[in-house]
This record gives structure tokens, sequence and C-alpha cells, in this order.
């Protein structure tokens, strides 16, 4: 049986649940911008929601990389934003000392990929009693993501979550394999798919990573098609001047066009 997810509305509609925004706040106006944008499309769509944005980059390619305005002033952003529009909050933490700081402030703690096996930071994580999303090392199989789980449970909380992001392909890309979707939904747990991360290009020679984001809609469609719970997705106004992970964002503009085919790809699943 798969566990509920604390604050998130409409439930009951049918839908997948949908995590997405900027990958990093980056001002107020931006943040403001992208999320009354895609809640005003999953009140429509009746898509479960929760808003997506790191309040500060650690895992960057060059020292010169954008990294946050500060974590307090972005953390206070993150819970202005859950307070005007009454949407729960994810954002990633880095270390164990991290996560009771940003537990005041948001819904869901998220673990990156690459910290997926830290078990201080899990257990930190879990002991705040928010929901913790696990993401998927790229270096490991989806069976080994039971285990991480089982740090948070041992912990008293059965708030999990775990999401595919892809597993590393050579040095300089990503591929999916969805097989791993319907596994890791074996563990009992909500099973999200990271499409603009599992887009990625890693390792380029610039020091900035790149990606794919005309595969984007066909990720997401292979997504619903094999039974994922969640989806989550980075989009931005403008990802060609995005201070993090522009090269693989969805533009916000078409946004709502991709989610009105999923909802109906999700509808006709629902019915097989």
């Amino acid at each position: 049986m798969i566990h509920t997810i604390p604050n998130i509305k409409n439930t009951d509609s049918g839908n997948f649940f949908l995590l997405a925004g900027p990958c990093v706040v980056e001002s107020r106006d931006n943040v403001f911008q992208i999320a009354e944008k895609i809640i005003e499309i999953t009140n429509k769509l009746k898509i479960p929601y929760i808003f997506k944005a790191s309040y500060r980059k650690a895992n960057r390619s060059r020292k010169d990389s954008f990294t946050g305005i500060g974590d307090m002033e972005a953390l206070l952003l993150l819970k202005e934003v859950k307070e005007k529009f009454g949407v729960p909050i994810v954002t990633d933490i880095h270390t164990a000392e991290e996560a009771s700081l940003a537990a005041e402030f948001v819904d869901v703690l998220q673990i990156p990929a690459f910290l997926c096996r830290q078990t201080d930071l899990l257990e930190a994580a879990a002991k705040t009693g928010k929901v913790v999303n696990i993401k998927k090392g790229q270096f490991l199989a989806p069976g080994a993501m039971q285990f991480a789980a089982q740090k948070v449970i041992e912990c008293g909380n059965s708030n999990v979550m775990l999401t595919e992001r892809g597993t590393t392909f050579g040095y300089q890309d990503l591929l999916i394999d969805f097989r791993g979707i319907p596994e890791m939904k074996t563990f009992g747990y909500p099973v999200i798919l990271d499409i603009t991360h599992s887009l990625q290009q890693p390792n380029q020679t610039s020091g900035v990573t790149g990606g794919r984001p005309d595969l984007i809609e066909t990720i997401a469609k292979a997504g619903i098609a094999v039974g994922c719970d969640g989806l989550f997705i980075e989009t931005h106004p403008d990802p060609a001047n995005a201070k993090s992970d522009g090269a693989n964002m969805l533009k916000l503009d078409h946004l709502e066009n991709l989610l009105t085919k999923l909802v109906m790809l999700r509808q006709t699943v629902n019915k097989l």
C-alpha cells in the first residue's frame, strides 16, 4: 500500500501529483511568477501540486556557478509562497545540519541523488517528521533504494517518496531504465519521475551541464505509461537565462500544454 503524502490538495483526482518550479530561488519576482502560473494550471487540471525550488545549490561543476541568493532569504521566500498560495514546498538539503533549518520552512525535504546513501543526512531528515523525497543515485540500481528508504523508516518516519532521475551512461549522458519505476513501487512508497534532470548531459567541457529539453514530453509520457505516481519538472520563463540547469528545463509557457496531454494519458492508463 502506498503511503499518503501530507498537505497535498486534490489527492482524490486520480491524477499524478507534480513537483515543479525553478531549479533554484533566483529572486522574489521569479519565484512568484512561476508559482502563480503553475498553481493556475494545476488547479485547472486538478493536479496535486508541490512547489519546488532549491534554496541553495551545493552541487555545481564550476566555482563561479550561481549557488543562491542567501539561505535565509531564499527560505523565507519559500515560506512566503507557501503562505500566499497554500501549497506545500519541497527543497533540497545537503548536510544533516541543514535538515532542521529547512524543516522550519518547507514540507518536503529532498535528498539529492549524489547523497542518497548518506546515512546521517537521511536520518536527520527523517527526524524532522517531514516528508523525505530521496532521489535515486545515478550510480544505483532501483532495488538498492529500499535500503535508503529503510533508513528513514527506522527513524519512525513513514513519509517517504522515491525519485528516478536517470542513470549514468558513459561520461556525458544519462538514460532512464523504466523497469525501475514499477520495481521501486513494490516497496510501497510513491515513486516520482524527475523528467528534466533525467535529460541532463553532465560533464561538458564548458563546465556547464547540457540537456535535451526536446525530449521532455516523450519521457513524461513514458513515465505516466509505466505508472509513476508523481512527476518532477523544473520550469522557468526563460530557460536560456536561468541561473541553474537552464539547458534541461521546460519553458514555463509550454507547461500547460504538456500537463494537459499527460492528464489525458493518465486517464487512459487508469482505465486499463
